[in-house]
């Protein structure tokens, strides 16, 4: 009779294990496709918008004014803001938020 409970508590412990670790597994998975997915999906479609800038296009920065860029390099844009051509404020190409193509 004691060798029974032995074997007995071995197999449910195994079984819980199994169990865990498909529970652990299918977390992650779930994790992955609801949430890493789609952030990197964003971050592409913005590096896309960033790197298809052009001097001349409106754009919209995070804090939410509407300028027109007048110079790009590789980190910083020149965007001129209003009527007024004095108006040119240097700033981080991750400041922008949403470019809108000139015509």
């Amino acid at each position: 009779m004691n060798n029974f409970l032995l074997t007995a508590d071995t197999t449910s412990v195994g079984y819980n294990w199994g169990s865990l670790i498909f529970s652990v597994v299918l977390m992650i998975v779930i994790f992955y496709f609801f949430l890493v997915r789609p952030q990197n999906k964003e971050q592409k479609k913005i590096q896309a918008m960033l790197n298809d800038m052009a001097v001349g296009d409106v754009v919209v920065t995070t804090s939410g004014f509407y300028g027109v860029l007048i110079d790009i390099t590789e980190e910083d844009v020149i965007v001129e803001f209003g009527s007024n051509k004095n108006c040119r404020i240097p700033m981080k190409k991750s400041a922008i938020a949403q470019v809108e193509k000139a015509e």
